[in-house]
């Protein structure tokens, strides 16, 4: 099986690189997909999804230092999807 999935949407922040324990570097970024919409009744909708995306290797080292917040990116990979609870006790999903 093979999943794909294709994001265009803006930076949350800038991007965070890391390393691993075993020295492997890791970009970390948010990015927001907006979608805008007119309801039947002429008033106007919008929702906003996040993504958290990680770039590794050398695709994260040579794309750290252009991924500032507020650019616009296309985000060609796959996806995970997990749950978790919030502080305030209640469930939640985050898609990675």
């Amino acid at each position: 099986m093979f999943q794909q999935l294709i994001i265009i949407g803006n930076l949350g922040g800038d991007s965070e690189l890391r390393y691993t324990s075993d020295g492997t570097p890791v970009a970390s970024f948010s990015l927001a997909v907006n979608r805008k919409w007119t309801n039947q009744d002429g008033s106007p909708g919008e929702e906003t999804t996040w993504f958290r995306v990680s770039a590794w290797r050398k695709l994260g080292e040579s794309l750290n230092p252009y991924l500032k917040k507020g650019g616009r990116v296309m985000v060609i990979g796959r996806v995970s999807a997990r749950g978790y609870t919030a502080a305030d006790g209640s469930p939640r999903a985050s898609l990675d």
